[in-house]
């Protein structure tokens, strides 16, 4: 009679499972870090060396508290994706504000695109590796819940 009750394991496990982790938390330390520095300078008022059409553009998106509202979800969900806590949540926030980044930089300044469509990519490949999260949400026809206490 066997009596040996460990299991030894001979597969081995591919590196490609830390791929979506590593993408999360540099998405997430990106977001945080801008989001923060954001707020900061803002805060601060750094003199803008911009030029004077960028100035005008910025201006009027402080001015509207476009800008605050930005940084404050930015931070909140860079946060979130680095405390791996609704992650499907954070990405519905962040893909906006990445489309946002791209057309700001292919209207004003294309050379300047390269950190907008990494992390661009990033989000795409998270959300993809968070598909099942998305599904309800991208479901063509839907029924409304049922009332509490139904």
């Amino acid at each position: 009679m066997d009596t040996n009750t460990t299991t030894v394991s001979t597969e081995k496990k591919s590196f490609t499972r830390f791929f979506p982790h590593i993408a999360r938390i540099l998405l997430g330390l990106a977001f945080f870090a801008a989001g923060l520095m954001g707020l900061i300078m803002m805060i601060t008022k750094q003199p803008d060396s911009s030029p004077e059409n960028l100035k005008v553009i910025n201006a009027a998106l402080a001015t509207a508290g476009y800008m605050h509202v930005a940084m404050v979800t930015m931070l909140v969900a860079g946060m979130l994706l680095l405390v791996n806590r609704f992650v499907p949540l954070a990405l519905a926030l962040i893909a906006p504000i990445l489309v946002g980044i791209l057309t700001y930089h292919i209207a004003t300044s294309l050379a300047m695109i390269v950190p907008g469509a990494i992390l661009s990519l990033l989000e795409i490949f998270l959300a993809y590796s968070y598909r099942k999260a998305f599904r309800p949400m991208l479901a063509a026809k839907v029924a409304p819940s049922q009332k509490c206490g139904e």
